[in-house]
């Protein structure tokens, strides 16, 4: 695979969990891009597992200065059911659609894989994982989900550079961020803290800092994290990234 594999109309994309499991036209957008849909190249669903997850027992969003930190459990009705219900949404979709996998295990991962490769408009998998994964399960995962469509591996901050380089070399097409995970005083009673994924423009200089670094050695990146405006999304282009995530900014 080579980054020629991502080349779309338009270089913004949203990050997985921000829009659902399909375009939908009627979405509006207050911040950028300004034409909803069609200020993006393509569209990247909601997490997808092999089997349906709930939603968390104490779901929540927290703000902080910078940005808030977001716990859903990532629900989902799994993937037989998302495809019974979105593929034909997919195929008739305005833009490129890039399911999100959740991968847990690599055989399961790999036959998700094997049954999307058959659908019309779907041009890429983005393949993320469980914060406790361990690097050797990431990079066996990569290798057993190899097949016709460009895999983009969804990677924690700190694993980015460390993993990136073996990823790639084995065959995935890109790479993209994970929000870093945090923690926060709880705010519900018999709680002491809150964890989950951080997101906001607090996060901009570390995530143009890490495109840099991918890019100085040689890793095609998806920019993403704490893009909240059309001069972060040029910078990200200008400093190499192939292409850009908007995350929450997609929400104001």
């Amino acid at each position: 695979m080579n980054k020629e594999d991502l080349n779309f109309r338009l270089p913004l994309m949203n990050a997985a969990g921000m829009l659902g499991f399909a375009p939908d036209l009627r979405l509006t957008f207050h911040a950028f891009p300004e034409n909803g849909l069609a200020g993006l190249g393509a569209f990247v669903t909601n997490p997808i597992s092999r089997y349906p997850r709930s939603v968390t027992a104490e779901p929540g969003v927290l703000r902080y200065p910078g940005g808030a930190l977001i716990h859903s459990g990532l629900p989902n009705p799994g993937f037989s059911a998302v495809l019974k219900k979105y593929a034909r949404r997919w195929a008739g979709a305005p833009l490129p659609v890039i399911p999100h996998l959740m991968s847990e295990q690599p055989l399961e991962s790999a036959r998700m894989v094997a049954e999307l490769e058959g659908l019309e408009n779907v041009a890429a998998l983005e393949l993320g994982f469980p914060p406790n994964v361990t690097d050797a399960t990431v990079l066996e995962t990569v290798a057993a989900c190899l097949g016709e469509l460009p895999l983009i591996i969804n990677l924690r901050f700190d694993s980015v550079l460390s993993l990136g380089a073996e990823a790639i070399r084995l065959g995935a097409a890109a790479l993209s961020f994970a929000p870093p995970a945090g923690a926060l005083p709880a705010q519900a009673e018999g709680q002491e803290f809150s964890t989950g994924r951080l997101y906001g423009p607090a996060f901009f200089p570390q995530a143009l800092s890490l495109v840099l670094e991918a890019v100085r050695r040689g890793l095609p990146v998806i920019g993403g994290c704490g893009i909240y405006s059309q001069a972060d999304a040029s910078a990200m282009l200008a400093a190499g990234a192939l292409l850009v995530q908007l995350d929450t900014v997609l929400w104001l």
